[in-house]
């Protein structure tokens, strides 16, 4: 029903700052929140930050936290995410997610609780 697309991943040099841009369609029904989160090779997926629609708050991973924004555009659906003071351990495959309904207190900070995936952007960082 919902139909996530990112884009503006690739390499990067350490230090860049890309803005990485994942865009909604479809069935959207009530954007509760959407987020960023990141899979590197053998390791779980987390969370990088997401962004309540309706509340406006905003949470960060404690590894992101102070070198990435999370901003929405609400009329395009649109999230992004943008990454400053880019770091080698930042390689990953960057996921948006969109939650479309109350999942509870705190839910839209856990992978758990999403209900669409886009297919992912890499990012690769080098030094």
């Amino acid at each position: 029903q919902v139909q996530l697309v990112e884009s503006g991943g690739g390499r990067v040099q350490a230090g860049g700052s890309p803005r990485l841009s994942c865009a909604a369609s479809g069935r959207t029904f009530s954007n509760v929140a959407m987020g960023w989160f990141r899979q590197a090779p053998g390791k779980e997926r987390e969370v990088v930050a997401a962004i309540t629609w309706n509340g406006g708050t905003t949470y960060y991973g404690d590894s992101v936290k102070g070198r990435f924004t999370i901003s929405r555009d609400n009329a395009n659906n649109t999230v992004y995410l943008q990454m400053n003071s880019l770091k080698p351990e930042d390689t990953a495959v960057y996921y948006c997610a969109i939650q479309t309904y109350y999942r509870g207190r705190h839910s839209y900070t856990l992978r758990e609780k999403y209900d669409y995936w886009g297919q992912g952007t890499q990012v690769t960082v080098s030094s």
